[in-house]
């Protein structure tokens, strides 16, 4: 913990101040292992970012699924990570919803929730347009990433994030830009 405060002061951007002290201590939350708060955290700011940051709300159901599983609850972990990607459906964010969907599901087998696993993939392939319709976005190589956005604490996954350039990508959580290690 104090590590990451020191590595927050050495050379990293200043953390956004705008961030909602509420996702600072939603991540908090989940990384000294209170998942079930964490999940009732992520669960409220999913809710209220549905109507003021609908792009965010996605994201913030699927940590408050993850918080979830987390506590062991598989069953309020599918409801979570039902309605992110159910947003992104509605939102028409289809490669979103593909690649979370199939990330989360994957997730859910390795711990052996393979009913879980099962409901997420169908939820997925309902929620896709026709395949055809679609076309797969190109994959490049990108810079590396922190693991952890400096202004909000959230985990970085460098396959799902939204890049905004070849060195900066968006956080899903808090919308600040995040700059490739040098």
């Amino acid at each position: 913990m104090f590590r990451r405060a020191r590595r927050l002061l050495r050379g990293a951007p200043p953390p956004r101040w705008d961030v909602p002290p509420a996702l600072h201590h939603a991540h908090r939350l989940m990384d000294e292992g209170e998942f079930e708060e964490a999940a009732n955290a992520f669960y409220d700011l999913a809710k209220r970012a549905e109507d003021r940051f609908p792009e965010r709300a996605p994201f913030l159901y699927f940590e408050a699924g993850h918080a979830s599983i987390m506590s062991g609850d598989g069953r309020k972990g599918v409801v979570h990570f039902r309605s992110g990607l159910t947003l992104l459906a509605t939102q028409q964010r289809y490669h979103r919803l593909r690649k979370a969907g199939y990330r989360i599901a994957g997730e859910l087998r390795e711990q052996g929730l393979n009913a879980e696993a099962d409901e997420i993939e169908a939820v997925v392939q309902n929620n896709l347009p026709n395949p055809s319709a679609m076309e797969a976005p190109v994959q490049q190589s990108r810079a590396v990433l922190p693991t952890h956005c400096p202004s909000c604490g959230a985990a970085v996954r460098p396959g799902d994030v939204e890049w905004l350039d070849e060195v900066t990508a968006e956080c899903d959580y808090c919308g600040s830009p995040i700059r490739a290690e040098a």
